[in-house]
């Protein structure tokens, strides 16, 4: 008979992170989310801004008579950049 002992598999093996690796990675995660949250709000305050400035702009430029039109196309366009950007998000997040 041989004397087979089983030899440990280095790739089963797996080195544990040490602590301070994990907070690193940890920061450096709530970092990135603290960037896009601010870069977010940024966004969404600047997509007001311009909501606003073109809708000021149709009320300066378009006569009286077609202001309403002009107004219900550009929420209907706006509408639907947001259906098509939500659709996206939801297709990225559950597949």
């Amino acid at each position: 008979m041989s004397d087979t002992t089983p030899t440990p598999d280095s790739s089963t093996e797996t080195e544990e992170p040490t602590d301070e690796s994990t907070d690193h990675s940890r920061v450096r995660r709530y970092a990135n989310y603290a960037a896009l949250l601010l870069l977010g709000l940024l966004a969404f305050i600047a997509v007001i801004r311009l909501y606003l400035s073109i809708s000021n702009a149709i009320t300066t430029w378009i006569t009286h008579e077609y202001r309403s039109l002009f107004q219900a196309a550009f929420n209907l366009i706006v509408l639907l950049l947001a259906g098509v950007g939500i659709t996206y998000q939801l297709r990225r997040l559950y597949g």
